[in-house]
């Protein structure tokens, strides 16, 4: 295959918000090509049609096009559901070749189940993006199974970093990535919508708490961005002794406030665990003459 992604064909299957993030990062980026951007889903036309029109990449629910998308990729992107995965799986199997590499974005689903599900041994990646792909400032934990080569790797890893930024961790390290970075926007969120109602409930209108709110969290992100300190170090400069902030951070201590954080990482990567053990394995009898 082509060394290069401006090059290669890639075939996505599943149309969802995250592989709509990928190829709107790969064509802003002009890492692809979008001719060379295939898409496929179950049934939603509508879906494909905006899709279509929106990139100028080719969608299609029919089969025997998809057949023809898939068998003519150099990289296939799997971005189906788990629940999906095993009826999926045996619709793909016989479509793909160990030419091909395999970039997966189904949480929890392992490098080994994959290729239990596909009875195969071509080349996967596995990640774990967040939503803020969709504005190309994603974090993707990646893992690599040992079949993919250093043009593979290099590859997939572009992909990724035309939405945002990629950290290579050790298969057995991605749930914590999924605690960390795939589930965290959502604790960000709820930390804000818990400021917005503060701020409402003290007085002021819904659009000052929103606009204070948003401006503090990006500030405060920016900051730890540009000054490359400690973010405790920085918390350590905001709180004068016996001032307003040490009294409000002693408040957040006590209702755990940093131990349910830690906990919320915590229960999201065992989630994200659970949730790939309950990918069915394949079955010895399952196969129709």
């Amino acid at each position: 295959m082509s060394t290069t992604l401006s090059q290669a064909k890639i075939a996505f299957v599943g149309a969802g918000s995250m592989a709509e993030a990928i190829i709107r990062g790969l064509i802003e980026t002009k890492v692809a090509e979008p001719q060379n951007l295939y898409v496929m889903n179950r049934s939603d036309q509508n879906r494909l049609a905006f899709l279509r029109s929106e990139y100028g990449l080719q969608a299609t629910s029919d089969n025997q096009t998809k057949e023809t998308f898939l068998r003519e990729a150099d990289v296939v992107v799997l971005c189906m559901k788990p629940k999906d995965v095993v009826t999926a799986f045996a619709e793909l199997q016989p479509l793909l070749n160990e030419k091909q590499l395999l970039v997966s974005v189904i949480a929890g689903l392992s490098i080994a189940k994959a290729e239990a599900l596909l009875q195969t041994t071509m080349p996967i990646v596995r990640t774990m993006p967040n939503t803020s792909s969709t504005i190309g400032l994603g974090a993707t934990g990646m893992s690599f199974s040992a079949k993919v080569n250093d043009t593979f790797k290099q590859l997939a890893t572009q992909m990724f970093e035309a939405v945002g930024i990629v950290t290579i961790v050790e298969e057995e390290k991605l749930e914590i990535v999924t605690g960390v970075s795939g589930s965290g926007p959502a604790y960000v969120y709820y930390f804000m919508e818990a400021m917005i109602k503060a701020a409402i409930e003290g007085g002021l209108t819904e659009e000052n708490a929103r606009q204070l709110t948003l401006q503090t969290v990006l500030g405060a992100a920016h900051m730890v961005e540009h000054t490359q300190e400690d973010p405790a170090e920085l918390r350590r400069k905001v709180t004068s002794p016996n001032g307003a902030t040490q009294a409000s951070i002693e408040a957040l201590d006590r209702f755990q406030f940093s131990e349910a954080v830690v906990q919320a990482v915590f229960r999201s990567a065992e989630r994200a665990k659970e949730m790939g053990e309950q990918i069915a394995a394949p079955s010895p009898i399952a196969k129709s003459s």
